[in-house]
């Protein structure tokens, strides 16, 4: 079963909506970004949300005294890396772990097993110029398409409704990150798109238990 994140949220209104569509992982980023959130606003925009909806920190390059900050607000279920960290930097954390990789050809899939002993998820996302993430383009899907890794992956890069549905075709993901292709300006999801891009992978879930059947 493909599972869905909702990444980027900073509006209590599309944390909400985003939850009601049925996201299993909500995703706040502390790093920089057009849609960066302090962690005092993330704690806001937590507040009241129902269980079992796992919830992401997204950091980059953190120094040890905003990593732990982060760990010790009790906010967050799980820490995603999308800076140049080492794998010493992941291990032994009381968290899971997503370690993210820029992608633009296949020699960039080559580092994700040095992480395989400290990472417990990967996440594929499209390099484009100097920006590894939050570009609103996709990456050529085929070069997943022949490759295994040691750790359940996730998808994202350019992901939205109307090519959601190919992407899953193409390659088999533990789980895809929506972000700018669901949005109306950074930071803001219209709820019309994030809740095509949640019918559709839910979909796919649904034909392929259909065809294993």
């Amino acid at each position: 079963m493909t599972r869905v994140k909702v990444c980027g949220l900073t509006r209590e209104c599309d944390v909400r909506t985003a939850a009601a569509l049925g996201a299993d992982a909500l995703g706040f980023i502390l790093a920089p970004s057009p849609r960066r959130v302090t962690l005092e606003r993330a704690a806001s925009l937590l507040r009241g949300l129902a269980p079992f909806v796992s919830r992401v920190a997204v950091l980059s390059d953190p120094t040890e005294a905003e990593l732990r900050e982060v760990i010790e607000s009790r906010l967050f279920d799980c820490l995603q890396f999308h800076g140049r960290e080492e794998p010493g930097r992941l291990a032994g954390l009381p968290l899971k772990t997503v370690k993210a990789f820029g992608v633009s050809r296949g020699e960039d899939l080559d580092r994700a097993e040095t992480y395989a002993e400290v990472a417990d998820y990967f996440l594929f996302d499209t390099k484009a110029g100097g920006a590894s993430g939050g570009t609103g383009q996709a990456f050529d899907w085929s070069l997943l398409s022949e490759r295994r890794f040691s750790r359940p992956f996730i998808l994202a890069g350019g992901l939205g409704p109307e090519n959601l549905s190919r992407a899953l075709e193409k390659v088999r993901p533990a789980a895809v990150d929506l972000n700018s292709r669901i949005e109306s300006a950074a930071g803001v999801k219209d709820p019309v798109l994030m809740a095509r891009a949640i019918l559709a992978a839910k979909r796919s879930n649904r034909d392929d238990t259909r065809g294993d059947s």
